[in-house]
């Protein structure tokens, strides 16, 4: 080939490499940006908690932290925005969703049938296993179907209570799990299912004096998927925090905070 030649094939090549690039960087960048249109507010991944359930978000010396308050800057970290916490009471949790106050629900929720109809679930990033917990001097109560007509205090809506009812127990509404425990410490409540991850937990910094719990086993209660609620509305974001949660299950960010919060590997089935 001539170096004529050669000189007028430069600019084509070069022209196209260019055009290679830019396609490529634009098609990044459109993926990115179309998860951002889907936010509340584009530079922000805003998550809804309830910021006052230990360890999954609680508040120490005035700072929010906890297991699932680590997950939420790793993730919004993945969509490349920066986290924004809006601690909110349990009964108007999941509705601020419904109504746009958040773009992500993190809070020990379990994807269940009735709330799949309604939102959308991230790729699960806990399972969690039911405990019963009743006062350690009552006898009467050994498994799930000793609860039959016993006053069970549990979260309206929770899968908790869902179980509590399908073997016959009373429930009395109580979305905060230290109340919860009080009320059955009191003798205001018989007994009270919440997961095991909870109650230990709990037992780390609280005395469990006058209580005992015991871990369903998998044949009485299959563990709950927990998962981050999104609205039907936001597909991609949904799809881009899925993808975000693999990849932190993949290189063990999700195994180290359940370890460090749980002293458990609860991430895996």
């Amino acid at each position: 080939m001539s170096k004529k030649k050669l000189w007028l094939l430069l600019p084509i090549v070069a022209l196209a490499a260019f055009t290679l690039t830019a396609c490529g960087s634009g098609s990044s960048m459109s993926k990115s940006s179309d998860v951002k249109s889907e936010l509340i507010n584009k530079n922000e991944l805003t998550i809804g908690l309830e910021g006052t359930y230990a360890p999954f978000s609680y508040r120490k010396d005035g700072k929010l932290q906890g297991f699932e308050v680590e997950l939420g800057k790793a993730l919004a970290k993945k969509v490349g925005v920066k986290a924004k916490f809006v601690p909110t009471q349990w009964d108007s949790l999941i509705a601020g969703l419904g109504s746009q106050k958040f773009d992500l629900v993190l809070n020990n929720i379990a994807e269940t049938p009735q709330r799949k109809k309604v939102y959308a679930f991230t790729t699960p990033y806990m399972y969690s296993r039911y405990a019963l917990i009743t006062r350690s001097v009552d006898t009467s109560i050994k498994q799930l179907s000793d609860i039959k007509g016993k006053k069970f205090v549990e979260g309206t809506g929770t899968p908790n209570a869902a179980l509590a009812k399908k073997y016959g127990a009373t429930i009395t509404p109580s979305g905060d799990f230290t109340v919860s425990l009080n009320l059955v410490k009191e003798k205001r409540a018989d007994g009270t299912i919440n997961s095991s991850a909870a109650w230990y937990a709990y037992a780390k910094s609280n005395s469990t004096a006058g209580l005992k719990s015991q871990t369903l086993k998998t044949s009485a209660a299959k563990p709950d998927e927990i998962a981050g609620m999104v609205s039907k509305k936001s597909p991609k974001l949904q799809a881009a925090l899925s993808k975000g949660i693999k990849e932190l299950r993949k290189d063990g960010t999700l195994k180290k905070l359940s370890q460090k919060y749980f002293g458990a590997d609860l991430t895996t089935k």
